[in-house]
């Protein structure tokens, strides 16, 4: 299997069919919000399927939550997008993946969790992260809105009943943390 380090660029006509309802969509960096991850990532969002039609449903700055087509995403990001598979080898056969599409779309229209994703990157200036402990409480997490990676984060654990990263509140979830979970495999980008 590749990794993400050795990227398999496959072209969106191939890659349609390969991806499933609830797969992770991961977008390599680029832009302000990027600078603060700890990751190649900087965007996190989900695939799925209506009818004929993949989209890719995701919290984004300036816009919120929305549902987009996945192709319009690869023309705008060629390249870029990176196809994680969800709950491979059916290692937790608990998990919804329908349940967890269903959750992502229903916050399509919420706003952009701009305070969630500030307190998450201050964790990582150097006194804040020498005098803060982890957090590991998942209950605070639908107080605000969210941003990109806490909206997967939580799709998968409320939605799908699976926590991808059990060690991390998903306020502070990443799109790196998602990355490194044994719940996500990369599977391959997509290009033109």
């Amino acid at each position: 299997m590749p990794t993400p380090n050795e990227q398999q660029l496959v072209p969106y006509a191939d890659a349609r069919s390969r991806i499933s309802d609830g797969d992770l969509l991961l977008f390599r960096r680029r832009g302000v919000i990027s600078i603060a991850g700890r990751g190649v990532h900087s965007h996190a969002a989900k695939a799925a399927w209506w009818g004929d039609d993949l989209f890719c449903l995701e919290i984004r700055e300036w816009y919120g939550g929305r549902a987009v087509t996945l192709s319009s995403q690869v023309r705008r990001y060629p390249g870029r997008i990176d196809v994680y598979q969800v709950n491979p080898d059916n290692r937790w056969p608990e998990y919804d993946a329908a349940g967890a599409s269903r959750f992502m779309r229903r916050l399509a229209g919420c706003p952009y969790g701009y305070l969630g994703v500030l307190a998450a990157a201050a964790l990582h200036l150097p006194l804040v992260r020498f005098l803060s402990r982890p957090d590991l409480d998942d209950h605070d997490s639908a107080r605000r809105p969210p941003f990109c990676s806490q909206a997967c984060a939580m799709a998968d654990r409320l939605g799908g009943g699976v926590d991808p990263v059990p060690h991390l509140a998903d306020r502070l979830t990443e799109p790196a943390d998602l990355a490194r979970s044994p719940f996500y495999r990369y599977r391959f980008t997509v290009s033109c």
